[in-house]
């Protein structure tokens, strides 16, 4: 990754799945990473053990990024070892209840869309100001293919992340001029994460599986492969888009 060492990426939700994977190959190709968690702080270690021990450089910070003064925290924190924060990955996922929209009250359906964006909104605002002064910036958020194609009982996570993806593409319009690139990455089923394993019984993951053209679900190093493209400096001129990580389950 030409020109990536000594760039400082803050991952969110980074102790485990797609996360930790980003957060390790962003390492891996120079960036000094910041692995945010809010509980997991074990795993998080963990993390940041693996990639000192691959020579690469990581920090565990706590904080539910939900919470704008506690994303502050993480910003100053991090200016005081590193300086500001050049690349934004935003992974990390607020609980949602699956159930199907008859079933839901407002407060589940309107809670997840409140949370979703104000932990977007508070995440970006922060970065920002370094971004901008320095005229360079990636920000990439996870959606979710759920946000295009509908199943049921998932209306509160898609809907949520389909505003998650409207937003991405407001920011990018206004950023650009600032050197500031916004994309999305869309995952499709994801193995080895908790979402999965919530929401999917064996037999519904195996008609997803037959549903890929690829043959498999993906894991998280697919999906850490295209966020560490989109934070690159090659991703010169894309923005505003989105990269669906399916195997071709979807396409568009």
């Amino acid at each position: 990754m030409t020109g990536a060492t000594g760039r400082v990426a803050l991952v969110t939700g980074a102790s485990r799945g797609i996360g930790a994977a980003t957060a390790r190959l962003l390492a891996a190709r120079g960036m000094r990473v910041v692995v945010n968690y809010v509980r997991s702080g074990t795993a998080a270690e963990e993390v940041v053990t693996g990639i000192e021990a691959a020579g690469g450089h990581a920090l565990a910070v706590q904080a539910d990024v939900r919470e704008a003064a506690a994303v502050e925290r993480v910003i100053e924190q991090v200016q005081a070892a590193w300086g500001g924060i050049d690349v934004l990955v935003h992974n990390a996922l607020t609980p949602f209840v699956i159930k199907p929209f008859r079933d839901m009250t407002w407060e589940e359906l309107g809670g997840k869309l409140d949370q979703e964006m104000r932990a977007a909104f508070a995440v970006t605002k922060a970065v920002l100001p370094a971004m901008t002064e320095r005229g360079w910036g990636r920000i990439i958020f996870l959606g979710t293919g759920l946000s295009r194609r509908p199943r049921e009982g998932m209306i509160a996570l898609g809907t949520s992340k389909a505003a998650l993806a409207q937003f991405a593409r407001y920011l990018a319009q206004e950023l650009g001029p600032r050197g500031i690139t916004v994309n999305i990455v869309e995952p499709g089923p994801v193995e080895d994460t908790r979402t999965l394993a919530h929401a999917l019984d064996e037999a519904h993951k195996q008609r997803q599986v037959a549903a890929t053209p690829l043959g498999r679900l993906a894991h998280p190093d697919d999906v850490a492969q295209a966020v560490a493209f989109y934070a690159s400096e090659e991703n010169a001129f894309m923005t505003g888009t989105t990269a669906a990580v399916n195997g071709g389950m979807a396409m568009y």
